[in-house]
């Protein structure tokens, strides 16, 4: 699979999640939650990882330092929701703060210049190249629980 239209499928999963979690109650918003909190720290170290070295060029460094920022303030909410019960009185005000920090990082790098300068920098092929080593590393991490190493990703962002 192409690596931008991974990064876009993920995306709408973890939006579609948001909204499952919304709706749930108890156990199910717990194991909704622990599902969204793994994607989220799976897909930001494939992220971190894999495809901003291989899209990092001079016309991308400063949109990449960007987003690494704003995983990195993804990861401390994440971190916070982590400690929490999905019961908290807290829980649903922070998490919602989540979903509009994640929704606008993923709509920057969509619809903004990430993308757009990605898709003339590399080929179809370099771009399926990249996508099945992301997915490969991606499923990798998901059998991992990565949430549990998000607490201690939070000092600075992730080097690109």
């Amino acid at each position: 699979m192409n690596a931008l239209d991974l990064l876009i499928e993920q995306h709408d999963e973890v939006e579609d999640l948001f909204e499952m979690i919304e709706k749930a109650e108890g156990e199910k918003k717990t194991e909704l939650f622990e599902e969204l909190a793994d994607k989220l720290a799976a897909h930001a170290a494939m992220e971190e990882k894999l495809f901003y070295p291989a899209v990092k060029a001079k016309e991308t460094e400063e949109l990449l330092v960007e987003s690494t920022e704003e995983h990195l303030q993804i990861k401390r909410v994440l971190a916070d929701l982590l400690e929490l019960d999905t019961d908290d009185e807290h829980f649903d005000a922070k998490i919602k703060v989540m979903q509009e920090e994640v929704e606008h990082h993923a709509r920057e790098e969509e619809e903004g210049k990430l993308f757009p300068k990605v898709r003339k920098l590399m080929s179809g092929e370099e771009l399926d190249q990249l996508g099945s080593e992301m997915e490969s590393l991606f499923e990798q991490l998901l059998s991992e629980e990565p949430r549990l190493n998000v607490p201690a990703e939070t000092e600075e962002a992730a080097p690109i």
